[in-house]
């Protein structure tokens, strides 16, 4: 990507200066080329994890086009050039919520397999003898709720698995008020990356 972020800069550069004589066509036909590139080379992970700004990115470089095709050369040229900073902001920006998506899924992935282990222990102990001021409908309603949350963790590990690295995360979070309301019905305690 860095490669291809100096090669754009050069390049329309270069052609800027060379392409005085048809009032600047070429060199902001080259620009133009360059930045859809390196647009290209970010855009599936900018689509992902940074849609709007992608979308941002994605109308510049339509407007940049538009303004070409009305023969405005040389504001092309210079809509084109400032792509180069807005597409390594895009960049930026994706790499960084991957990497805090990837990190809570880590504290995840980390947490969750014991917690549910721990539950399951003690749903089973319970199993043989409900604690005093525990129901049997409450008991019931506690499996209930277990099987949602074991559910919905395999569905949370299988879109990890799959690359779906958002969904995963999402259905991840979207089990912590259950699990944490759970782990209350039971008597247990919440650990920290659910609080």
């Amino acid at each position: 990507m860095k490669k291809t972020l100096a090669l754009l800069a050069g390049l329309t550069l270069a052609l800027f200066v060379s392409g005085c004589g048809d009032g600047g066509r070429a060199a902001a036909d080259a620009a133009m080329k360059a930045a859809e590139a390196a647009f290209a080379d970010v855009q599936s992970d900018a689509t992902v994890y940074v849609p709007e700004q992608a979308k941002a990115v994605q109308d510049a470089i339509a407007a940049a086009k538009d303004t070409f095709t009305k023969g405005d050369f040389q504001a092309a040229l210079t809509e084109a050039q400032a792509l180069t900073g807005k597409i390594a902001d895009l960049k930026a920006a994706a790499e960084a919520k991957r990497g805090e998506l990837m990190k809570t899924w880590q504290t995840w992935a980390a947490g969750l397999p014991g917690v549910v282990s721990s539950i399951q222990a003690k749903m089973d102990q319970y199993a043989k003898k409900l604690p005093k001021g525990m129901t049997k409908e409450a008991y019931e309603g506690a499996k209930t709720t277990f099987d949602t949350v074991n559910t919905g963790w395999v569905a949370a590990e299988e879109a990890f698995k799959g690359g779906n690295l958002v969904d995963a995360v999402s259905k991840a979070a979207g089990l912590k008020a259950t699990v944490s309301q759970l782990l209350a019905l039971l008597g247990m305690e919440i650990p920290e990356f659910l609080k």
